[in-house]
């Protein structure tokens, strides 16, 4: 059984799920292929989620990534932050 990669920390604060720079929904979606964004990532001023979560990594679509097996993260943990304009996993490693 796979266990959820936690999101360690996030530094993207205009993000709906960040407070106090940790990412606060349930799980995030990672990648588009090539490029490992936050698929999750809302910009807004209002801020939701759990705030007694922080989240996890719930799918992996980054497909050059070497932690990336069959759509999960098996990295202990990620960290995210900004990236021309969005969010990106930062753990994101080239196989």
């Amino acid at each position: 059984m796979i266990s959820m990669p936690r999101i360690l920390s996030c530094s993207v604060t205009e993000c709906a799920y960040n407070v106090n720079n940790e990412c606060h929904t349930l799980a995030i979606t990672v990648g588009d292929g090539s490029h490992a964004s936050c698929d999750t990532y809302y910009r807004t001023k209002v801020k939701g989620g759990a705030v007694d979560q922080i989240g996890g990594v719930g799918a992996c679509k980054a497909d050059a990534c070497k932690f990336n097996k069959a759509f999960e993260c098996s990295a202990p943990g990620i960290n995210v932050a900004a990236h021309s304009g969005h969010a990106d996993c930062k753990t994101f490693t080239q196989r």
